[in-house]
């Protein structure tokens, strides 16, 4: 995974970023009303931020519940060998995976963090499996099931 630089934005940009981590389908005239820009400046600007990576992906938050997919699960990955081609696969695997909203390599007492989205406790039994024990090199996981999510995705503070 290439690491990105530090883009060096401007105060414009730093505006435009937050306008859209609010609202990412404004209207490029609503933008430049609100930053004080026209609207062909606000495009460029964008365009900048999306090929330099500032900007990573542009998506759309679905709502697990209304997709019958209400069930979100924390996972703590423990492995059993932190040798790198190992390490390796396991990001690798687990990136693959659909139902791993969120992957963190972290420090500590485990290894990985991952945040799932399942239909049913069966279906993260089948995951457990393929991922834990099928896939190798894990020593243990813990699992946290969410009672409720209360914040799932935030603006990044600018």
């Amino acid at each position: 995974m290439k690491k990105l630089e530090q883009a060096a934005l401007d105060a414009l940009d730093l505006k435009i970023l937050r306008a859209v981590q609010e609202n990412n389908l404004a209207p490029q005239r609503v933008i430049a009303e609100a930053v004080g820009l026209s609207p062909p400046a606000v495009a460029r600007r964008l365009q900048s931020l999306r090929e330099s990576g500032v900007i990573a992906k542009d998506i759309a938050v679905v709502d697990g519940h209304a997709v019958g997919r209400p069930l979100t699960i924390i996972a703590h990955v423990t492995t059993e060998n932190e040798r790198l081609d190992l390490l390796d696969a396991m990001k690798e695997r687990f990136a693959r995976c659909p139902q791993i909203q969120q992957c963190y390599y972290v420090t500590g007492e485990m290894d990985f963090i991952l945040i799932l989205n399942v239909t049913d406790m069966a279906e993260y039994n089948e995951l457990t499996r393929e991922l834990f024990f099928d896939g190798g090199n894990v020593k243990s996981f813990q699992t946290c099931v969410s009672m409720q999510n209360v914040k799932t995705y935030g603006a990044i503070p600018l």
